[in-house]
């Protein structure tokens, strides 16, 4: 049975799905690779295709075009850098403890080498190829932070007169506050934070942050 497989295999039949799931993958890596190293424009459907040991067939068969490669590429890498499923997030009484340790995670994140790489590559090129934002966009993550962040002032700053509305600028703005100077300053705008830096700086932005939420509140 096992030899009649294999010919089936041979002869070109239907993966399983654990082979096609190692196929994608394969996939994915060899375009992380090339995407980052040399580029969105100057990456090729053939140069991937022969990185991953591929036929062109084949590739279509599983991504529409390079923008829909490009956006598995862009989950897969938000995949990656995210906490695990099993980590707690909002765990714990107090507000700032949890907004702490939510910026930690943020930084962390966004401070990976293919986070880094990934953010240059979208502001050198999205200019030329508006896919690039749009793959970012629609990835969902940064809704999802959003969410979580404004559903938590939601259950801890009861006494505030925060409207949704309120909420949900807030929580983007504590997302820009933790993350945007970290991270162009690793991106060469400057020298790159510290470790030693970073905690204080964490320690800053909540304190700045809770503070205005409890001036919008007034």
């Amino acid at each position: 049975m096992a030899r009649k497989a294999g010919i089936r295999a041979a002869r070109g039949g239907r993966p399983s799905r654990a082979e096609a799931l190692r196929l994608r993958e394969r996939i994915l890596i060899a375009a992380t690779e090339l995407f980052l190293a040399e580029g969105y424009g100057s990456t090729t459907i053939e140069a991937v295709a022969a990185r991953a040991g591929i036929s062109k067939r084949t590739f279509y068969d599983r991504f529409d075009d390079k923008a829909a490669l490009f956006a598995a590429v862009v989950h897969r890498i938000i995949d990656e850098i995210r906490p695990p499923p099993n980590v707690p997030l909002i765990e714990g009484a107090a507000l700032p403890a949890i907004l702490r340790r939510l910026a930690g995670f943020m930084l962390h994140a966004a401070l990976t080498p293919q986070a880094i790489a990934l953010h240059r590559l979208v502001s050198a090129e999205s200019a030329r190829f508006p896919e690039l934002v749009r793959a970012v966009t629609s990835d969902g993550s940064t809704r999802e932070g959003i969410m979580l962040i404004s559903d938590l002032l939601a259950r801890k700053l009861r006494r505030s007169k925060l409207s949704a509305e309120d909420r949900a600028f807030a929580a983007q703005q504590f997302i820009y506050m933790v993350v945007t100077l970290p991270q162009r300053r690793a991106m060469g705008f400057g020298a790159p934070m510290t470790p030693a830096e970073l905690e204080p700086w964490a320690d800053r932005v909540v304190a700045l942050f809770l503070h205005g939420c409890r001036g919008m509140g007034a």
